[in-house]
């Protein structure tokens, strides 16, 4: 499947293990002037001068209840395939379920390591930046720091599989696009992608 350049971020992502931050805690995005992008927790953590232009994309929220904590990882998938249409010559776009509510509108792509998903859309899917990790991306534009959190489950069209650890990015995906769904949530599938009939489809390997 052909990757475009600005997407290939997700291939060469490095999350990298740190302490939880504080409970919350507001989480910003700020750019400084060389137009390398960064997430601080809390405004005091950005550079005086940077302050007044960084975006303040959600909260650092509380941990799940008890009773809803994760678990091992494991798929949920339906018994059959998961069939799904697409324009042939297009970017295969899917509606993702996250956490079994809001959606996101993701583009499928074999060539995309980890999924990424705009920081916004999470923010507003009340996804929690509590335990969120550090890490940071390398591509064509450079490097950029991003975090990455964990949701409970994505659902494409009854192909379901959670926990898993999303990267949070905004690499400009243009008009309609949330984000990626990439390999960390494909590989639980076997993934037949038929351009001629536009149509993919996902079975779930035993």
């Amino acid at each position: 499947m052909r990757t475009r350049g600005l997407l290939s971020l997700a291939a060469l992502v490095a999350v990298l293990l740190t302490a939880p931050f504080a409970a919350w805690a507001q989480i910003y995005r700020w750019t400084d002037d060389q137009g390398k992008t960064y997430y601080s927790d809390g405004i005091q953590s950005i550079p005086s001068r940077y302050r007044a232009t960084a975006v303040p994309i959600g909260f650092n929220t509380p941990a799940a209840p008890a009773g809803q904590s994760t678990g091992s990882s494991s798929p949920a998938a339906p018994a059959g395939p998961t069939k799904i249409q697409f324009t042939p010559g297009r970017p295969i776009m899917v509606t993702a379920r996250i956490n079994g509510s809001g959606t996101a509108q993701l583009e499928l792509d074999t060539g995309a390591s980890i999924t990424t998903i705009n920081p916004t859309v999470l923010s507003a899917l009340g996804i929690s930046y509590r335990d969120a990790r550090k890490g940071s991306i390398k591509g064509v534009t450079g490097e950029a720091n991003v975090l990455a959190v964990q949701v409970e489950s994505i659902d494409v069209s009854g192909a379901t599989f959670g926990p898993l650890w999303v990267v949070s990015h905004d690499a400009g995906f243009g008009p309609g696009r949330d984000g990626l769904l990439g390999r960390d949530f494909l590989d639980h599938f076997a993934v037949n992608i038929d351009n001629a009939a536009g149509l993919v489809t996902l079975t779930p390997k035993r």
